[in-house]
């Protein structure tokens, strides 16, 4: 089961903003840094500080005791440091992981609220096996060949990756609050086989009974606000620990940009807050669901001569298929 404490990157990030804020607090640059403690490269105190390498202890106990910090800031700074640095711990919470999916489970470990639209799909931590396994194959065609000899990194452990990032939102302590707005598009007859959006649509009328879960239904003719219309997909997550910065992901075609920055964070919470106005409420959604999977049933029972073969086409890797990898 995911760990409900946050990620070693989480943590990394975390160390890197606090010893920043120590050495502005006491008047010193880098260099002057650097010069006192003895370091032989400038870089290393750039890494902590971007939260980029892995914190040794004993060099995070000569930049405080450098900075003054008092024995409280020490003790739970220093507590931080174990965590940032014990990322094989983290990663055995998991039953299998790869390097693509493990960029969101780390951004998901430790939220208190996670909130997440997409335009086109259906938010990675509500696919199923089916819909996860078509979205990945249809990312890997535009890449070289199918699958990874070196890390083993398949189309089949991709999805199992994936699949275990899910379990966050059905344990039984700490499960974040998730609510996603999903476009009828997502859902709609581009997306997928009938049998496979069946199943889909059945596992997202599960999904929105649980206590913690809310999705919403964007019909594709609604308007949202003044006329407006999302152009990416994005997510936005709240951790548990009131001191770790709210993050926002914003999911372009072929590349994600991760920010803390307050400003864009905000824009985005009053553009969720007009997508989840503008969609059906929590009610109607698991209604209209219902009712897609009554179509969805029909549909599957009709010939499906002219959908063409269930399975994904011939799996090609991709160089990086950001818009369908989560």
């Amino acid at each position: 089961m995911p760990p409900a404490a946050p990620s070693p990157i989480l943590r990394r990030r975390r160390l890197g903003t606090e010893l920043r804020r120590l050495r502005e607090t006491a008047g010193l640059t880098g260099d002057q840094v650097i010069e006192r403690i003895g370091w032989a490269s400038a870089s290393k105190l750039s890494r902590l500080e971007n939260g980029r390498s892995r914190p040794d202890p004993d060099d995070v106990r000569v930049l405080l005791d450098l900075y003054g910090a008092d024995d409280a800031l020490s003790k739970e700074l220093l507590g931080i440091t174990h965590e940032a640095g014990d990322m094989r711990g983290w990663l055995r919470s998991y039953p299998v992981m790869t390097q693509q999916q493990r960029s969101f489970a780390e951004l998901e470990a430790g939220c208190a609220e996670i909130s997440e639209y997409n335009p086109v799909l259906v938010p990675g931590l509500l696919q199923t096996p089916g819909y996860a396994r078509m979205r990945i194959a249809s990312a890997w065609q535009v890449g070289e060949d199918a699958g990874d000899p070196e890390t083993g990194e398949d189309i089949d452990t991709e999805v199992r990756a994936r699949l275990a990032r899910q379990s966050l939102l059905t344990r039984p302590t700490d499960a974040p609050r998730y609510t996603a707005v999903l476009e009828e598009a997502a859902l709609g007859g581009r997306a997928g086989p009938p049998e496979v959006l069946r199943e889909q649509v059945v596992q997202l009328c599960e999904l929105a009974m649980l206590p913690n879960v809310t999705l919403h239904v964007l019909p594709r003719d609604t308007q949202i606000g003044r006329w407006y219309l999302p152009p990416t997909a994005f997510s936005l997550y709240r951790f548990a620990d009131p001191l770790d910065p709210e993050t926002l992901a914003i999911e372009g075609g072929f590349t994600n940009v991760m920010s803390t920055e307050v400003n864009a964070l905000n824009r985005y919470k009053v553009v969720f807050e007009w997508l989840c106005t503008a969609a059906l409420s929590a009610s109607d959604t698991l209604s209209w669901l219902i009712e897609a999977t009554g179509r969805l049933t029909g549909a599957v029972a009709a010939p499906t001569a002219a959908y063409g073969p269930a399975t994904a086409p011939t799996q090609r890797r991709r160089h990086s298929g950001r818009l369908t990898e989560r």
